[in-house]
């Protein structure tokens, strides 16, 4: 670690330096779970008491919002990671039931004490959370009818001209109810967290509105790319979508939603700018139909992966027109669902008009 340039993680909004740490990893008997010892040596930009601690009787009280997925993350095996806490902070930290959605309440005798604890649990919450599959993402619909028609017709012509290339087949094309560009994926883990996640989308909705001057956006998509190094070892390929007069505000629409979810610490930041793309072919979809990836293909494992070969598809395919349509809304996507139409169940969406 630079010792000038520390990690940093966003917890809620607050930005922490974090130190370096030893991982312990326990064995449980239904499953593994490692927990880190995460030390927070300061807030970098608001004091570390920052949290809403009360005044009691007794001394000082903290309640945190926590779901219970993450208990366990605070509990440890058998409760050493809770009394390893409580035992360095001085604290007691009170977690329900596991499966019970409540707060984890801390109390002390002294509110730095408290503090201290608070910041450890949430460090340590944070970086449990990284490592949960991602629950929701903020996506833009393609399934219009005309886009849905141009890709049938795609995968036909594809099956038709290249089924012979290797590992082409019709099961690693998308399901054309789920056509989609993903703007960025979400960890939500309880009800509370995707009503957190739809107010702040909301709160985004008057800045898209001045970018698309209140009115939807007429888009096309045309044309397949790849973004490996081989064309003749492709796991994914993409449908290239763009506003169809020639400017750049999808991508403003886009980049400005990261930055919102990025700065409220409820997305990790992938990229620079968001990657405007359309999967068409996933060799993901060859095991799980239903399966989606964070749009970083290399971090699949690729043993379960099967390559095919997209050199004549790019060739034979490259500017092909699927169809064009008026945008109108971005929504909260949920992972591994389905609604009346066939899309993805909505948790929130908004407007453009």
């Amino acid at each position: 670690m630079e010792v000038l340039r520390p990690p940093l993680i966003n917890i809620n909004g607050r930005i922490y330096r974090k130190n370096p740490v030893q991982e312990e990893t326990y064995e449980e008997e239904e499953e593994d779970c490692s927990y880190s010892e995460a030390a927070v040596d300061q807030c970098l930009d608001e004091p570390c008491d920052a949290h809403n601690i009360e005044q009691t009787d007794r001394g000082f009280r903290c309640a945190l919002d926590v779901p219970s997925v993450l208990y366990k993350y605070i509990i440890g095996k058998k409760g050493e990671t809770r009394r390893r806490l409580e035992s360095e902070t001085k604290t007691s930290i009170n977690i329900p039931k596991q499966g019970v959605e409540g707060q984890i309440v801390v109390t002390g005798a002294h509110r730095p004490s408290v503090s201290s604890a608070v910041t450890r649990i949430e460090v340590l919450i944070d970086s449990f959370r990284r490592k949960q599959p991602f629950t929701h993402f903020l996506s833009f619909a393609l399934n219009h009818a005309q886009v849905r028609e141009g890709f049938l017709r795609f995968r036909e012509e594809v099956l038709e001209h290249c089924s012979q290339d290797s590992g082409v087949d019709v099961s690693i094309f998308q399901n054309p109810d789920k056509l989609h560009l993903t703007i960025g994926t979400l960890v939500l883990l309880n009800q509370q967290e995707v009503t957190r996640a739809n107010e702040l989308l909301h709160q985004c909705q008057d800045t898209i509105r001045e970018i698309t001057g209140a009115e939807a956006l007429p888009v096309e998509v045309r044309g397949v790319e790849y973004m490996n190094d081989d064309p003749s070892m492709v796991d994914v390929l993409y449908a290239k979508v763009s506003v169809q007069d020639g400017s750049d505000r999808l991508q403003q629409i886009s980049d400005r939603l990261v930055e919102c979810f990025v700065s409220a610490g409820l997305m990790e930041r992938e990229r620079d700018r968001v990657k405007i793309h359309a999967t068409v072919m996933n060799t993901l979809f060859r095991r799980d139909p239903s399966a989606e990836d964070r749009g970083a293909p290399a971090r699949a494992n690729p043993r379960d992966r099967e390559a095919f070969n997209g050199k004549n598809i790019l060739q034979m395919f490259g500017d092909f027109y699927f169809g064009a349509f008026e945008l109108n809304s971005v929504q909260i996507s949920q992972r591994f669902s389905t609604d009346s139409s066939g899309y993805y169940s909505s948790a929130g969406h908004i407007t453009f008009s």
